[in-house]
This record gives structure tokens, C-alpha cells and sequence, in this order.
């Protein structure tokens, strides 16, 4: 099946793609369900039931109120933080909501069930919605899956829900199938997910797309460098980008390339306290990881091409990344209760430093060489997060990976394209790891720093 650019990069809110743009998804869709078969005044209550990595860190992850607001239609893509804290508040105190924004029903924080140690469900990020009736009766139940970047799946489904089913021109599963392609047809990969995406809508509609979600990008870490004071959930972690801004623009009014370090880093940390704030972000591919590609577009469109139309840079930089991560969302998992952080942080490092090697001119084999680079060297990452929280270590663990994957790009620049191992054996070696992980080191807050430091 082939992987949408816009089925890896989503335009939702903070702070988690799996725990919060996921399940959102789900319980709008739940609802939309019951109002397409005009059963919603049948309904009386919604019961909630979560499993897994959802029940475990759902509460610090936003998991509860994204559901809640979901079922009463609110989307990721539209919904502001503000709409979602009122509604939150004011859905607690009644314990009422608005089933698809029509019916009045009962459900409230009390109705959302934790499972946290439950193991026998096919997915680790398993919600369930039931809709009940007056004398308890089920009107509709269903489960979903939240299988990483905002992506959802219903039970008995082979594809993500809305996921691109459509023929391509220049279809591929696999690396080895890619370069083949790349080099028989003279393209670049960016040229080929290019052609691929056209075949399902026009050139303008395409470009705006992928304008917008670069605006999306700037956007989150202009806001983001506007703010003041701590991030949300209890752990008083500082915001930093504000203060790095103002010493970087004190320092470096003009720029210099040698300081192009400082800069990424910035964005990488910028980005990834709006999503800890509940914020507008893009899934890159995933929440966790999604300062990464930003930082490093920065670093393409600011000092590896600064002569060139930014515009056309930041469209070829997302179509290649879009070609690497297709690779990990199709061969392995780009969620972390599934892959631990190698398959978020990883993959998003894996995704820019490909993209940052074709935008730098490289070939396709070097193109392929600098993702494998990148995730060659986040191999069997956890996700540990304190408190349930997207912030320790996740926003720092940005930054650091963005310049990772700078330095992924220029190390395959170097090279020819061959190398010993291939992007294919690196995505079956991270999907082995992640299944080979204990389960504490993937989203649970069980395992590594969830545990070794207070989260107080």
C-alpha cells in the first residue's frame, strides 16, 4: 500500500500523535458513525476503555480530554488548545458532553476506564468506545487501534482509517525497490514521490499542501519562542526557547554559518514545547519527534541552500522525508508503545537526514545511506518519558537527534552510496529491536528515567 506525504505528516495538536491526535481521530469517527446511522438518540451514555501505553500515560499525555472532545466532533487539524481546555472543563464539571456536537449524553472523566497493565490486546495503544443506551443496552461498540503519528485503525481493518489506497505510478515497499526505481527512471526520490502524489491531485493543491505544512512548522516555533514562564503537567519544566532566542539574536544578528548549530537546536526545542503545551504541530512523523524535521529544514533552507527559492526546497525536503518514513511505516512502526523512541525520534533523524542529502545534491544510493546513518545510530532508543509527560527527555532528545541527522547527511556526502548496511537491514534491525524491547521502555513510564528520577 502506498504511504501518503500527507499520511505521514498530519496537522494536529500536542502533545502526543498516538495519545492524543490517535485517539481524537477515533472518538470522532465513533461518533460520526452513530450519526451517519441515525442512532444517536438511541444513546444515553459513552463508556471509554483504554489499554495498554494509553491507559499507562494517557493522563499525562492528554489522552482522557482528547477523546471527550473528539466525541463531540472537535478534529485535530481544526481545534484550538483553548476550545479543548474549556470544553474539558466544562464536559468535568457536568459530567456531560455532546455526542457529534448533537445529543446530549452522559460521559464525563469519570467514564474513561484505565486497563494500564493489560497485555492481551493486539495493539498496545487500544481504546474501546461503547455507546449505551437508557437501560444500559449497547447501541454501537468499537474498537481502535492509535498505530502511531495520528494514524488510526479499526479493529478487523488491514489499513490505517483514511489511509491512501489508490495505484501510484512509481509504487515501492522497500529501499532496494526505490533506489531501482531512482536510478532505472534517472529521478531523484523527491522526483518520484512527487509523480506518485500527482496522480491522486493537482500541482497547485499538491504545493499548497506542502506549504502549508511548512507554514505549520514555522508557525509552531514562533509560538513557541513568544512564550514565557513553565510547560504544563506538574514537573515545572522551564520553557527555554524564548531566552535562547533573544541570546542567539543578541550574538548572531547576522546569521553566521558557523552558529548554524545553536539555530537548529532552537527550532528543535521550540517546536517540541508547543507540542508539550498542547499546541498546533505537525506529526513528523510522529508528536514526539516532531521538532526534528523542522530543525533540519531550517538548517537546508538557511545554510545548505540559501540561494535557492525556499519554497522549492522545503517541497523537496518533505517529499523525500515522506519516501523514507513510507519505508518504516510499512516494514516496521513508527509508534512508540510498539518501537520504543527508535521509532519515532529515530525515524524522524532517518526521514531529515535523507531529505538534507538530496536537497545537499546527493544521489539516490547516498540519499539512502544517510537515513540508514541516521537510524543505524538510534537503534533500541526507549521511551521513558517522566510523568507521563512529552517533555523529559523528549525535548531535548529533538535537538539532539536534528544535528544527528545533519551529520548523517554531510558523513554520506562524503561517501560514494556504498555501504555495508542498507536502509532495508536497518528497518528490519529497528522493527526486531522494538519487538525484542520490554515493555517498560516503550511509552509506559515504567522503565529507565520514568523511574529514576522524581517526578515531582
Amino acid at each position: 500500500m502506498p504511504v501518503s506525504v500527507f499520511d505521514l505528516f498530519k496537522i494536529g495538536i500536542g502533545p502526543s500523535s498516538s495519545h492524543t491526535v490517535g485517539p481524537m481521530r477515533a472518538a470522532e469517527a465513533f461518533a460520526a458513525g452513530l450519526a451517519a446511522r441515525d442512532v444517536l438518540d438511541d444513546v444515553d451514555a459513552v463508556r471509554v476503555e483504554l489499554y495498554g501505553s494509553l491507559a499507562a500515560t494517557g493522563d499525562g499525555h492528554g489522552t482522557p480530554p482528547a477523546i471527550l472532545a473528539g466525541l463531540e466532533g472537535a478534529r485535530p487539524e481544526t481545534v484550538t488548545a483553548d476550545h479543548l481546555a474549556a470544553r474539558t472543563s466544562a464536559i468535568a464539571a457536568e459530567g456531560v458532553l455532546l455526542l457529534a456536537g448533537r445529543r446530549a449524553v452522559r460521559c464525563g472523566p469519570r467514564d474513561v476506564v484505565r486497563h494500564p497493565l493489560s497485555t492481551r490486546v493486539p495493539h498496545p495503544n487500544t481504546l474501546d468506545l461503547v455507546a449505551l443506551a437508557v437501560d444500559g443496552s449497547t447501541v454501537a461498540a468499537e474498537r481502535f487501534f492509535s498505530v502511531g503519528g495520528g494514524a488510526i485503525r479499526r479493529a478487523g481493518e488491514t489499513g490505517d482509517s483514511g489511509a491512501w489506497t489508490g495505484a501510484v505510478p512509481f509504487p515501492f515497499s522497500s529501499g532496494a525497490e526505490l533506489l531501482a526505481l531512482a536510478e532505472a527512471r534517472g529521478r531523484t526520490i523527491g522526483e518520484l514521490v512527487r509523480e506518485n502524489e500527482l496522480s491522486r491531485m493537482p500541482a497547485p493543491e499538491l504545493d499548497a499542501r506542502l506549504d502549508e505544512i511548512a507554514r505549520v512548522m514555522r508557525e509552531s516555533a514562533r509560538s513557541a519562542m513568544a512564550r514565557e514562564g513553565t510547560l504544563p503537567g506538574g514537573l515545572a519544566v522551564r520553557r527555554r526557547a524564548r531566552t535562547w532566542l533573544e541570546r542567539l539574536e543578541r550574538e548572531d544578528p547576522e546569521r553566521a554559518p558557523e552558529r548554524w548549530f545553536e539555530w537548529v537546536s532552537l527550532i528543535a526545542l521550540a517546536v517540541n514545547e508547543e507540542n508539550a503545551s498542547g499546541g498546533r504541530v505537525v506529526t513528523a512523523p510522529t508528536n514526539g519527534a516532531a521538532g526534528i524535521i523542522p530543525a533540519v529544514l531550517h538548517y537546508a533552507t538557511e545554510y545548505a541552500a540559501p540561494d535557492r527559492v525556499a519554497v522549492d526546497v522545503s517541497r523537496r525536503f518533505l517529499l523525500t522525508a515522506a519516501a523514507i518514513g513510507s519505508l518504516y511505516k510499512t516494514n516496521a512502526s513508527i509508534s512508540g508503545a510498539e518501537m520504543g523512541c527508535q521509532g519515532e525520534v529515530g525515524v524522524a533523524a532517518s526521514m531529515a537526514a535523507g531529505a538534507l542529502a538530496e536537497i545537499l545534491g546527493a544521489t539516490p544510493r547516498q540519499v539512502e545511506n544517510a537515513a540508514e546513518i541516521a537510524m543505524e545510530h538510534h537503534l533500541g532508543m526507549t521511551c521513558d518519558p517522566v510523568g507521563g509527560l512529552v517533555q523529559i527527555p523528549c525535548i531535548e532528545r529533538n535537538a539532539i537527534a536534528a544535528n544527528k541527522a545533519i551529520n548523517a547527511a554531510h558523513m554520506a556526502m562524503w561517501g560514494d552510496g556504498e555501504h555495508h548496511v542498507s536502509l532495508d537491514q536497518v528497518v528490519a534491525t529497528m522493527r526486531a529491536t522494538g519487538l525484542d524491547m520490554d515493555v517498560r521502555y516503550k511509552e509506559t513510564s515504567l522503565g529507565g528515567l520514568a523511574v529514576n528520577v522524581v517526578a515531582c
